[in-house]
């Protein structure tokens, strides 16, 4: 006869173990909970109705209260888990879903389930529910972790990265509305809210912000604690005068300094940041928010696209690097800076690299990381965000990459470039190409650059596209061309279509070499209304793993990818080759294509859409 006592013996064999009992931290409790909170989202939790119901186990600890462990357990196997999870009476996965689903709404749970009478039948199953979210998710496969990798683990998850990446964004949004009511201006506020992200570093300022009596005090302290961030590492007198001066403004505006507002208003500011941002930063360390700021305080003011800045997102930045192949070895540069998003994801990906080696992770950010921004108020912005990111700033030029090109490659000898360049916005403007060749002049022969750039620029047929595509040719090597998503900066409220180039330097392009091209336009991602272009299906990962194993191996996907040789008198983009099939399509397929065709001229010709408004798919 089946005995679940058995099962659940097993289970506390494993917790003891794991050092569940011994602490004083952790509350084990059995089938019922002392805990109100718990007590009260149970009211209605029975697996046969709406009574009260309680789960085999449950463990909680005083030094996480927001995360809680749930298990069901059932003694034979062939009852661990149901084909569609929701026999909740009748198998272990299944309660323990149902049990999850009353306490995510004020706890991160794990939901276990368990089954087996004995060591060599026992089986667990385990699943991620975050607070206030519906989903579920498989975490930890059949590895029962102690408390503190449970939280960890959960902490460095994508599905606990997302939920707190679209919190940061929701303040984000609220925050440039304060601002805004304030009257503080666009081009000022991400240098104002990196200022403070800057200032918090100096524990001496952290300590003292909300003990000065009036706003031109806590202002100047403001400032001094950012000049003396600032002026740390070996960075020249002019550059440190340049940044300086960018965080002038917050001298003389009223709203900071203001006698009766000011000081509150400063410090209430300088406190959520600090809560909300500085938190967020200390959990998902290595990404880029600088560039969030940025694109969501600017977006309305067209002083981006004006400029022919277009941010890359933090998902495409950390493909590139992934496709680069960059590790602790890697010289990385990045000629058209902007915020610094490819440093930043680069020197994620290089200090993981060096496995807690601390000479060689002080390498990495002394002497493997050069930028290059000609922009004064962006490249404040640059160095703000190297600094918040735990430095990686020393080797970040101000001025022309034009100009500054030679000294880096001099000094520093870089094997990989990652750039997103200016685009185009008249005709008198540089070609993009143009600085993908600049990069390619610094780097090693054999160097990797990867860029993107807007698909004009390999599918034009003008004479200036086919020679600065014949120069590419000529002294380097073509390997690759993916075609982006085409609305990959929908938060940034630009339409450019891109792909992206993978470049071999120094290597002239051999002849009869067939480069390989990729249909790279479904990333997964999807719009939502006052959250942008998401991740929401959590599918990312696995796609970025199959473009990125697709491009080593140079495999040939049925529409999908193949390979073909090009001259510079070719289009340079898989679309041109790919045979299409006509049978896939739709009459839904059509319909959407007319509405987004309609939609496009609504807004580029009326202006329908108001500032502040997002378009998500049901939009449409």
């Amino acid at each position: 006869m089946a005995n679940e006592a058995k099962t659940s013996a097993i289970f506390r064999d494993l917790i003891r173990e794991k050092g569940y009992y011994s602490s004083d931290d952790i509350i084990v409790e059995e089938q019922k909970s002392d805990n109100p909170k718990i007590d009260k989202l149970l009211k209605h939790a029975s697996k046969q109705g709406s009574k009260k119901g309680f789960p085999d186990f449950m463990i909680h600890s005083k030094k996480y209260p927001e995360f809680l462990i749930v298990v069901e357990a059932k003694a034979e196997n062939n009852r661990h888990v149901s084909a569609t999870m929701d026999s909740y009476s009748e198998y272990a996965v299944d309660g323990a879903l149902l049990y999850a689903s009353f306490l995510s709404k004020e706890f991160d749970v794990l939901a276990v389930g368990i089954s087996g009478e004995t060591l060599e039948q026992f089986r667990i199953s385990q699943f991620l529910q975050l607070k206030e979210e519906k989903e579920y998710h498989p975490i930890f496969g059949d590895t029962f972790l102690t408390m503190e990798e449970c939280v960890e683990g959960i902490q460095q998850s994508d599905y606990k990265f997302h939920q707190d990446y679209a919190k940061l964004i929701a303040y984000t949004k609220t925050l440039n509305e304060t601002l805004h009511a304030k009257k503080i201006k666009e081009s000022q506020r991400a240098l104002l809210i990196s200022g403070i992200l800057i200032a918090l570093k100096d524990k001496a300022f952290k300590d003292s912000y909300k003990k000065h009596e009036k706003g031109e005090q806590l202002v100047k302290s403001l400032y001094t604690a950012i000049d003396g961030q600032l002026s740390g590492g070996d960075i020249s007198q002019r550059k440190i005068d340049v940044m300086t001066h960018a965080f002038t403004f917050m001298k003389t505006n009223s709203a900071l300094t203001d006698k009766k507002e000011g000081k509150q208003f400063l410090e209430d500011l300088i406190s959520e940041i600090d809560q909300e941002i500085n938190s967020f930063m200390v959990t998902h360390q290595y990404v880029d928010t600088v560039s969030q700021f940025y694109i969501e305080f600017l977006r309305y003011a067209n002083n981006d696209k004006g400029l022919g800045i277009v941010l890359t997102p933090p998902h495409i930045t950390e493909l590139f690097v992934e496709l680069a192949g960059v590790d602790k070895n890697s010289v990385v540069l990045d000629n058209c800076c902007g915020t610094g998003g490819f440093l930043i994801s680069a020197m994620k990906k290089m200090l993981i690299d060096a496995d807690g080696d601390k000479e060689k992770e002080k390498n990495i950010k002394d002497n493997q990381l050069i930028g290059i921004e000609f922009q004064d108020d962006i490249y404040a912005l640059l160095i703000s965000n190297m600094i918040i990111h735990r430095d990686g700033r020393t080797n970040i030029y101000w001025g022309d990459c034009f100009r500054e090109i030679k000294d880096v490659k001099k000094r520093f000898k870089p094997t990989v470039g990652l750039l997103n360049p200016p685009y185009k916005t008249k005709a008198s403007d540089i070609e993009e190409i143009e600085f993908i060749l600049n990069n390619l002049e610094a780097l090693e022969p054999g160097g990797t650059c990867i860029a993107i750039i807007p698909i004009s620029c390999v599918i034009e047929k003008t004479a200036a596209a086919r020679n600065l595509k014949k120069r590419i040719l000529e002294k380097h090597t073509l390997e690759a061309v993916l075609s982006m998503p085409e609305e990959l900066f929908h938060n940034s409220r630009v339409n450019t279509v891109t792909c992206a180039m993978i470049v071999t330097a120094k290597k002239p392009h051999p002849k009869g070499k067939k480069t390989w091209f990729a249909y790279c336009r479904n990333d997964g991602f999807i719009k939502m209304k006052n959250r942008g272009r998401i991740d929401a299906k959590h599918t990312w990962e696995k796609t970025r793993e199959s473009w990125v194993n697709a491009y080593r191996n140079r495999e040939v996907v049925e529409r999908f990818s193949l390979m073909r040789e090009v001259s510079e008198k070719d289009e340079w983009c898989v679309e041109a080759y790919l045979e299409t099939d006509y049978s896939m399509f739709t009459f839904s397929d059509y319909e959407d294509t007319v509405k987004k065709y309609l939609m496009f001229n609504l807004m580029n010709r009326t202006g329908m859409i108001k500032d502040g408004e997002d378009k998500d798919e049901n939009d449409l």
